[in-house]
């Protein structure tokens, strides 16, 4: 994902980390040989939104903790607190040969909590952490007027949704003026739900907000624009309407589910051709799986159908290792198979595009998760 494909290659590794790439077959002293002849070697996937572990295989009502659906406002939230490494979905995750994801409240509040990037194989969540927060999680459309509209509070509209996103973000704003203006000795009294936002102020994480919908992307925009902040659009169903103009602004994209049905009203604009069109237009973009809507080991096949739909099956590739890794601030560790890197590798029996492929041995870290 960073240089020419290899037909023959060794890929030296030591202490989890990758030492060198060359050219040809090599067996150096002190290193142990794996011999992946005839197969594919390729850089850990990476899932840049899922709900892996708070979206519970089997469990699903008992361990359903995806949406705090009490109060739409809910930026303090820290998805780390409800992840489940134990839930059966991260096996699977390994066996589609993804070894980094991005996990993500629900969609029911308008600021729904922070994001979390992490591996797939640990013993515990602290260990899997490779950044947190990694992203506010925010949405508009449907759900959170779906969510609370229905309860006679807001947001029942899109205004609202629009407004509450606002009224928080010039609250922190503030916040953070009057936290200043006291200095370290006068602190005023915390208050964590500020502090939250207050990160996507001052850009140390994104606003990642969920829009399926042109005119919502459009809202999301707008509203960056004013608090002048990093925003990163998940899904982007209807991306392609408008991926010229979020190209213009360098407004980053995280794309799917791709392998679903249209299953509410603001998805109706589901295409494969939406890829292609942003690639086209120079748009920045990873393609997710939505776990659970598509299971997290499908991700291999969500891109080989947006390569169907027209996108060139190296970006297609891409988006789901580097271009992930670029969009989530963390290529100089993950997504391609380059010195000095993690050593999160997978070999496939063959194309990962090719539903017949399997993982057939997973590292991360340098060590083997899956075999």
């Amino acid at each position: 994902m960073a240089g020419p494909v290899l037909d023959q290659g060794t890929v030296l590794i030591k202490d989890g980390k990758i030492q060198q790439v060359l050219q040809g077959v090599y067996t150096p002293p002190g290193y142990e040989k794996i011999d992946a002849s005839g197969k594919v070697v390729m850089p850990g996937l990476i899932d840049a939104h899922c709900h892996l572990g708070i979206v519970e295989e089997v469990f699903r009502d008992e361990g359903d903790d995806c949406n705090e659906t009490t109060d739409p406002v809910t930026p303090h939230l820290r998805v780390i607190d409800a992840i489940n490494p134990a839930d059966l979905g991260f096996r699977d995750a390994l066996g589609g040969g993804v070894t980094t994801v991005v996990v993500a409240p629900g969609s029911a509040n308008v600021l729904g909590g922070e994001m979390a990037v992490m591996k797939t194989a640990g013993r515990f969540v602290d260990e899997m952490i490779v950044r947190f927060p990694a992203g506010l999680k925010a949405a508009l459309g449907e759900n959170p007027k779906r969510s609370y509209g229905k309860e006679k509070k807001a947001p029942s509209t899109r205004m609202a949704s629009a407004g509450i996103l606002r009224e928080a973000l010039a609250r922190a704003e503030d916040y953070l003026g009057k936290r200043e203006s006291a200095g370290e000795k006068q602190l005023t009294d915390r208050d964590l739900k500020m502090e939250a936002i207050g990160r996507v102020l001052k850009k140390e994480v994104p606003l990642r907000l969920h829009a399926h919908r042109a005119d919502d992307i459009m809202t999301a925009v707008r509203i960056a624009r004013e608090f002048k902040i990093d925003l990163v659009i998940e899904h982007c169903t209807e991306g392609h309407l408008v991926a010229e103009y979020l190209a213009s602004l360098n407004v980053p994209a995280v794309i799917g589910p791709i392998i679903t049905n249209r299953a509410k009203p603001e998805m109706q604009g589901l295409s494969l051709g939406t890829a292609m069109v942003m690639a086209e237009k120079g748009m920045r973009f990873a393609i997710m799986t939505d776990h659970p809507v598509v299971p997290v080991q499908y991700l291999a096949a969500s891109a080989g159908f947006a390569a169907k739909g027209g996108l060139p099956e190296e970006r297609a590739l891409k988006s789901i290792t580097i271009d992930a890794a670029e969009i989530l601030g963390l290529a100089c560790r993950l997504g391609s198979i380059e010195p000095g890197k993690d050593a999160d590798i997978v070999i496939f029996s063959g194309h990962p595009f090719d539903v017949r492929s399997r993982a057939e041995k997973v590292y991360i870290d340098g060590k083997v998760v899956l075999e």
